[in-house]
């Protein structure tokens, strides 16, 4: 886990692909060093095992192009049910120094989505404390602040502040999607039919991811919520 630009959490293996795949492949493609972190194996998810979610969430990071890819493992359905949750964020924050950090929007149907947007949200304000113990009290491990949050949507979503245009991306976002077989499929004779096996549950990610491009102009875009303004030079739409 060496330091990114760029720092992605998920609650579950495959949130960060359906909120943020485009986006995740694009940076990369861009010479970004992107690290990926999942909160939870996703054990309560009624398809599939955990060593098999954990292989197809590499499967999708070699797709993405990704440096690396970590799963804290935290109990899936408890997501912020101790402070060593805030604590172990905040030590991944402080060891990669990210320049930005991606985090789940905090509405979503999903209450495990709006825990983990609650968690790292403190845990990105504790890892910039000079005084917080995050339990790395290695020197090289001091207090980090990235410059941002960008929260990104799994199943609600909102008025963006922005959108980032994944046309070019767009076909690894859905790569890297396909590489979660036992979520997004139809599922085999122990398996159980659910939202996510229906092939409009991938039809309901790009319709949304079709409709903020249409509306800034180009095929498809993610949408991106942050609290600061976006300091733009002009009022040119080119930004010149």
């Amino acid at each position: 886990m060496d330091p990114v630009d760029l720092l992605v959490f998920g609650p579950h293996p495959d949130d960060l692909e359906i909120g943020l795949g485009g986006t995740i492949a694009k940076h990369a493609a861009g010479g970004h060093r992107v690290g990926l972190c999942d909160l939870t194996a996703g054990e309560m998810g009624s398809n599939g095992t955990v060593d098999e979610r954990l292989a197809e969430a590499e499967a999708a990071r070699v797709v993405l192009g990704a440096a690396w890819r970590v799963n804290l493992r935290w109990p899936d359905r408890a997501i912020g049910g101790t402070v060593e949750h805030i604590r172990a964020a905040a030590a991944l924050i402080r060891r990669t120094r990210p320049r930005a950090v991606a985090i789940p929007y905090g509405v979503d149907r999903h209450p495990d989505h709006v825990a983990a947007s609650q968690v790292l949200t403190e845990a990105v304000f504790n890892s910039g404390l000079r005084r917080y113990d995050a339990g790395t009290e290695s020197p090289s491990c001091p207090p980090w602040k990235p410059e941002w949050v960008c929260c990104y949507f799994i199943n609600d979503s909102a008025p963006p502040s922005f959108v980032v245009d994944v046309s070019e991306h767009y076909d690894q976002k859905r790569r890297a999607l396909a590489c979660h077989v036992t979520q997004f499929t139809a599922p085999a004779a122990a398996g159980v039919a659910t939202r996510l096996t229906s092939p409009l549950f991938q039809q309901l990610v790009e319709s949304r991811d079709a409709q903020f491009g249409a509306l800034a102009g180009v095929q498809f875009a993610e949408g991106v919520v942050v609290k600061e303004p976006v300091v733009r030079t002009t009022l040119f739409r080119d930004g010149s």
